[in-house]
């Protein structure tokens, strides 16, 4: 079951909002997952998958398949918000180029649909998951386990990645309106 908005937390406040869909944005796959915080506080994984986008078909059809994807995700969930993992420009600018289009698509689905985006920079994502901002994918996946259980982490790493991004966002978003707040 879903909280009702306004519930727990400081009053006029949504401690925590009803389901977030939390996204690794690429080109070639996309991971996308649903995660809400149940009434017991523990979080549970909705959906988890990864979208795959054909290497020959040409880059706008790409995008538009992973705006359509992250689109009707957001739908399909009720999402109340969107969490994507920020880029770092690292030294292959060709790849950081294609992550930063379909982060674009993924941010532009969000917009229409109304939903509040917030970005979490990898170190933040593993920082808010195992509590050592350089954990190894498979420190991540083994913390995802203890967290939502180990049936409920996707096998497919971008998925997986997804389910560590919207936890993140479970955890830190009530901080950051802190942090807001307090300014």
């Amino acid at each position: 079951m879903v909280e009702a908005p306004g519930a727990g937390g400081y009053p006029g406040e949504r401690m925590f909002d009803r389901v977030v869909l939390g996204v690794d944005p690429g080109v070639a796959t996309v991971g996308l997952a649903a995660v809400v915080r149940g009434r017991d506080g523990r979080p549970r994984v909705l959906f988890a998958e990864t979208v795959r986008t054909r290497a020959d078909a040409p880059m706008p059809e790409r995008l538009l398949q992973v705006h359509r994807r992250v689109r009707d995700a957001l739908a399909a969930s009720g999402a109340g918000s969107l969490a994507i993992e920020r880029l770092l420009w690292g030294r292959n600018t060709t790849s950081a180029m294609e992550v930063a289009r379909a982060s674009g698509a993924v941010l532009l689905a969000a917009a229409e649909a109304g939903v509040p985006v917030e970005e979490y920079a990898p170190m933040e994502v593993k920082m808010a998951t195992t509590g050592v901002g350089n954990a190894t994918k498979a420190q991540v996946r083994r913390a995802l386990g203890m967290i939502v259980g180990p049936a409920a982490v996707p096998t497919q790493p971008d998925a997986a990645d997804a389910v560590a991004v919207a936890l993140c966002h479970l955890t830190q978003s009530p901080l950051r309106r802190l942090a807001g707040a307090a300014r």
